[in-house]
């Protein structure tokens, strides 16, 4: 399919591994968004049909560009292949669960160029039922929250320091206004082309989540703030493409942590600090597959 002439305002970044009918949708949302797009999908071996359905739908719609991977890359490498080809002034990184509404990605872009020192802008994302999803907006990880957050010890973390932060803030009062954070969640990640090319692509390092921390921990590593909109919405069915294979995301999410650690709050601990460090990442992961497993041998 011949490439259009015209440079959108927008790259609309989606990466595929068996959303089913949701990344249908997910896709012709964004193909409506109010101002001019195109939609890159990265399928990363679908095998659930989704990707057959996504390149009839790609033959009908010029500003849809579909790219089928033999393998699944992961997120990040998906993400950057097409990061990497976009044509777009500014560029949006989307889940393929994630459902906007038309006029989202203009409110975005409105908001981040009336703040130059922002160079990521993310929203409010609801679960189904209208709840404020967890890790919608965040703080960066630090060696007291994470514990806290991993041992689910954050109420005792919060009663021995009343003023420090959680890691999730969805639980907090939103804001009248657009502000900044310090992370946002990678289901929904507009970004200033300038940004991005000064602090680089996702590190291919995590195949499935942390990545999105890891990222936000850049940009402001290099200067650049995180602006969180909280009176612009969309809803996000966390999980659809990770529903076939919980304990598999679940290692891979584990798996993240420690990389994360290892980057960036490793250097704070002694030799045994980190060994603990890891030893509870694995022991979480550990109670978190019993507990699944235990479960689906109820069902």
């Amino acid at each position: 399919m011949t490439a259009p002439t015209t440079t959108p305002q927008l790259s609309i970044i989606i990466v595929n591994f068996n959303g089913g009918e949701l990344v249908l949708e997910a896709v012709q949302r964004a193909l409506a968004a109010t101002l001019p797009v195109e939609v890159r999908v990265a399928d990363n071996a679908s095998q659930d049909g989704s990707a057959e359905q996504l390149q009839t739908l790609a033959a009908q719609h010029p500003a849809l560009r579909l790219t089928r991977h033999p393998r699944n890359l992961g997120f990040a490498a998906a993400s950057n292949r097409e990061l990497a080809a976009a044509r777009g002034d500014w560029l949006l990184l989307l889940n393929p669960d994630c459902l906007l509404a038309p006029d989202t990605p203009a409110h975005l872009i409105t908001a981040l160029t009336a703040d130059p020192s922002a160079g990521m802008a993310g929203c409010l994302l609801l679960n189904p039922d209208g709840s404020e999803q967890r890790g919608c907006r965040r703080t960066l990880p630090t060696l007291g929250s994470s514990l806290g957050w991993g041992l689910r010890l954050e109420r005792i973390r919060r009663q021995l320091r009343p003023h420090a932060q959680p890691l999730n803030l969805h639980q907090q009062p939103l804001p009248p206004e657009p502000h900044h954070v310090e992370a946002i969640s990678g289901a929904l990640m507009l970004l200033r082309r300038q940004a991005w090319q000064q602090v680089g692509p996702l590190d291919e390092g995590y195949f499935l989540h942390c990545e999105d921390l890891d990222w936000c921990r850049r940009f402001a590593d290099h200067g650049w703030k995180i602006l969180f909109l909280p009176n612009h919405q969309i809803t996000h069915h966390q999980g659809t493409c990770s529903a076939a294979r919980p304990l598999r995301v679940e290692w891979h999410k584990h798996r993240g942590m420690v990389r994360y650690y290892r980057k960036f709050l490793a250097t704070e601990q002694s030799a045994l600090g980190r060994s603990i460090v890891h030893l509870g990442i694995w022991t979480r992961f550990s109670a978190v597959a019993l507990r699944h497993l235990i479960t689906r041998r109820r069902k």
